[in-house]
């Protein structure tokens, strides 16, 4: 089955362009099944400062094992704060933890279902 090519106007793409395409250092376009989505090349690293443990605020994705909720995140920064205040508020955090956030929250959002698992 022969590779799809980006639709043109996609940020100059060229059609010859192949699967992965380096758009900028941080930023690359990787076609998945019938669209595409754009990842930075740090978000598995991201993801992975994102932690669930039963332990940790009753099992909710938390930063870092800490007890900063992602959800808390995503509400200050849906509020309007700004990376610089809820840093400033919070010492705890870097600003690579709020992107892990919102990367969190990109992936559940392309989530189909969630399914409650028990052990």
């Amino acid at each position: 089955m022969p590779i799809p090519t980006p639709p043109r106007g996609v940020a100059g793409l060229a059609s010859t362009r192949p699967a992965s395409i380096r758009l900028a250092p941080e930023v690359r376009i990787l076609l998945r099944g019938d669209g595409y989505r754009w990842y930075t090349f740090d978000m598995d690293k991201l993801l992975s400062r994102i932690t669930i443990d039963p332990a940790v605020c009753h099992g909710k994705p938390c930063v870092r094992g800490l007890r900063y909720p992602v959800e808390m995140l995503l509400e200050l920064l849906s509020a309007g704060m700004t990376f610089e205040q809820i840093l400033a508020d919070y010492a705890d955090l870097d600003r690579d933890d709020l992107l892990a956030a919102l990367a969190f929250a990109a992936r559940m959002a392309g989530t189909r279902r969630l399914q409650t698992v028990t052990t």
